[in-house]
């Protein structure tokens, strides 16, 4: 059971939660309790923490961060943005992983030649590198990096220790650049809600059980989002640290801003044994803390989920399914199939009920969220002595890292598994972000990953091919290979799981991670390979600003994903060229050739030409008799997207920098999903305009922003635009809150812009 407070409320000594409701001050006096609200506010774990890390005042933080972390598809453009802002070294511990792209193969030795680039960054700015298949992103950090009360900043969005008592954020990498030059997060204050655990799992039922719970009951209400989940209750205490930390990776699928949770004896003891006990320290609630809200999650009412495509909050217990197949599969197929707009797809999710059961023929345990220790141990159990069968069905395990590996072939699970049929993999993120274990056309695969969107899978839609990926617990997902592929919930199995205690193995890292943290060797040559290349010139912003809405999205919701594909494309992330032309190409693959066509009009008026194409135009805002003698040489030209709600998923900055590349000047929205991607768009000097109403705009039509750099620099809230198609009308757009910093990068151009500008003025 999950419910959701409609206020806020208190939590008094740990345990006793009272609803800020008109009997809450009668109820605190008689349990003693004489606080302000404002007072209890600074009683939350997560206000310790942002404090430490802050310098700015309560309401608007300026943060430092304890460390940062990258992967070797965001890494390259992160380390060329600091240096082209005037980096020397590395002036915070700074961990290169490489997990993303490290099969090396697509495009030639141009993914290798990525992680000998980061081999030489870290040598070079005193940086950790971490060498391919040894560890995924966020194993790493859990087991060296995070320690209570820290705060760590990664570019990926997944970037959650709150478990381990650190406050994890994912932002594009822009966010991280600033780190790397010594400036700070800026951030309005989030509010915190907490997330109260009581009870205890039942046998079966497994971390992303429990995670999919909460993000099916959070997610379309906007509850937490770009808010601090920080989990308490007794029920913290009945799980392990492994079982939190597969809960705590997928709160990044509620919106939420970051997470932390209180501390115990159990992670103490996981940090100790990783030879780390000085990064301990017991965190917990104050006596008497307020919470912006609340999420009340029984964990004796859990019961196994399914997350079936295109989102992890399409959530069903395997029970609903099972009872209700036809129905829930049939709408789903239909929803996904509106919302990928392919024509000519054939429905296949509606064919996998049948012989009274629902049918997979793909099975992945893998990365972050399912690659733990305990959850592959939990499968191994399972699958004892038992077959997945040679027929189509398949399972794939990775573990998250190679001591992870190591615990589980001398605790027997590689033996179990292996014999069972499942092959075991090495420390990988592609299943997760669409470039491993591709399913065939028409295949269902069930994933113990982090996201099901659309085509993280791989399959392509716009060609005709359609695969579907539903998210699972790892315990789920072995009963279900125990039954050739029919879906089946671990609870419905009567199975002896083993208590198995990880013995870590530091040398592991030690003799092939290279550490070179407060030790840059500055003569060290960075080593660029043929696909490595400089960011392009961005242009600053003009007085005056005329963009061509080049891509109108109408779906709800609009992922990164669909901006900027992940998969096969991650491999040209270090040429970003190459890396545009992937744009927006399997939601709308006319993007490119239009945004490119603008980006010719704005090539042409820089010469002095004013280009035939927008003739027409800027005949319409001249005959505006304010505008009459409008100059070009007072006038920018780009193109824009308007989407109701982008921005939901990854972190990746790339979703804003293509679209900069190939000459994005703006996004029109209703809302922004997520916080990091409204930063990308900001740190690449695209301009986060906010509408109200939809049908004030047509795909073709142009919007002309007058005065407005003087608008960004005055802080102008309602800012007067032109919508101009047939005709011309004149409404109002929003940038909402920007920090003063924002406003400059804006103004510049973008954060490398800002920062040369900066060294200029010494």
């Amino acid at each position: 059971m999950i419910e959701l407070y409609d206020s806020g409320a208190y939590l008094v000594r740990g345990s006793e939660i009272i609803k800020d409701d008109a009997g809450a001050e009668a109820k605190l006096g008689r349990l003693g309790v004489s606080v302000s609200k404002e007072d209890a506010r600074k009683g939350a774990i997560a206000h310790g923490i942002l404090s430490s890390h802050n310098s700015g005042d309560e309401r608007n933080l300026r943060l430092k961060f304890d460390s940062l972390t990258s992967h070797d598809i965001t890494y390259v453009g992160i380390v060329q943005t600091a240096r082209a802002s005037g980096m020397k070294r590395f002036p915070l511990p700074y961990v290169l992983t490489n997990c993303h792209n490290s099969l090396c193969a697509v495009g030639g030795t141009i993914n290798q030649d990525d992680h000998v680039f980061a081999l030489s960054a870290a040598k070079k700015y005193g940086g950790v590198y971490v060498p391919p298949h040894l560890a995924v992103i966020h194993t790493y950090n859990r087991e060296m990096m995070a320690g209570c009360g820290k705060m760590i900043l990664g570019s990926d969005s997944h970037t959650r220790y709150g478990a381990l008592g650190t406050m994890a954020v994912g932002e594009g990498g822009g966010e991280l650049a600033k780190q790397l030059v010594g400036r700070t997060y800026d951030i309005a204050c989030p509010q915190i809600v907490a997330v109260y655990l009581s009870g205890e799992p039942a046998k079966g039922v497994g971390p992303h059980d429990v995670a999919l719970a909460i993000i099916a009951a959070v997610f379309k209400s906007g509850y937490v989002k770009n808010k601090v989940m920080e989990f308490v209750g007794d029920g913290v205490a009945k799980l392990s640290v492994d079982f939190r930390n597969g809960i705590d990776v997928m709160t990044t699928e509620t919106t939420c801003w970051t997470s932390i949770w209180q501390t115990d004896a159990a992670v103490k003891d996981y940090l100790e044994a990783r030879g780390r006990p000085a990064d301990y320290r017991e965190l917990k609630p104050a006596e008497t803390v307020y919470y912006d809200g609340l999420i009340y999650v029984d964990l004796s009412k859990i019961e196994p989920c399914i997350a079936l495509p295109f989102h992890p909050s399409n959530v069903f217990t395997i029970k609903e399914l099972q009872q209700n197949a036809g129905d829930i599969l049939a709408k789903v197929e239909e929803d996904g199939l509106k919302t990928l707009g392919a024509p000519g797809l054939k429905p296949c999710l509606a064919a996998k009920y049948r012989d009274g059961g629902v049918w997979a023929e793909q099975a992945v345990i893998v990365g972050c969220s399912g690659g733990i220790f305990e959850n592959i141990m939990a499968a191994a159990d399972i699958l004892k002595g038992a077959s997945v069968g040679n027929g189509n069905f398949t399972l794939s395990v990775y573990p998250e890292s190679q001591p992870t590996w190591l615990e589980l072939v001398r605790n027997g699970a590689v033996e179990r598994l292996m014999s069972a049929g499942a092959l075991i993999r090495e420390a990988f993120c592609g299943p997760c972000f669409g470039a491993g274990d591709t399913p065939a056309n028409g295949e269902l695969s069930l994933r113990h990953a982090t996201r099901n969107f659309p085509n993280r899978e791989g399959s392509r839609p716009g060609e005709g091919q359609i695969a579907s990926v539903a998210l699972m617990d790892a315990r789920s997902i072995a009963a279900t290979a125990l039954n050739g592929g029919r879906i089946t919930a671990a609870t419905e199995i009567d199975v002896p799981y083993g208590k198995y205690k990880f013995s870590f193995d530091r040398g592991v890292y030690d003799k092939r991670v290279y550490d070179g943290t407060g030790n840059p060797l500055g003569e060290t040559e960075l080593v660029f390979g043929p696909n490595i290349k400089d960011w392009p010139r961005m242009p600053a912003l003009p007085d005056n600003l005329l963009v061509k809405i080049v891509s109108y999205i109408s779906d709800p919701v609009t992922t990164t994903d669909e901006l900027i594909p992940s998969g096969e494309t991650s491999s040209y992330r270090s040429n970003p060229l190459r890396l545009a032309e992937f744009t927006l190409s399997r939601k709308d693959p006319g993007y490119v050739k239009r945004a490119k066509e603008v980006q010719g009009f704005e090539e042409e008026r820089r010469k002095g030409i004013e280009a035939a194409g927008i003739d027409a135009v800027l005949k319409k805002i001249r005959g505006i008799s304010e505008f009459a003698a409008l100059e070009l040489s007072a006038l920018g030209i780009g193109s824009a997207i308007f989407a109701l709600k982008p921005g939901d998923g990854s972190a990746r900055e790339q979703a804003a920098s293509c679209q900069r590349v190939l000459g994005a000047s703006a996004n029109l929205a209703l809302e922004y999903a997520t916080k990091r991607y409204r930063s990308n768009l900001i740190n690449w000097g695209i301009l986060p305009f906010l509408v109200k109403d939809e049908k004030a705009f047509e795909p073709g039509d142009y919007v002309f922003f007058p005065n407005i750099k003087k608008a960004v620099q005055e802080k102008t809230e309602n800012i007067r635009i032109f919508v101009i198609g047939n005709g011309i009308s004149e409404t109002s757009a929003a940038l909402g809150e920007l920090t003063d910093t924002e406003r400059q990068i804006l103004i510049d151009g973008c954060l490398i812009n800002y920062y040369a500008r900066a060294s200029e003025q010494g």
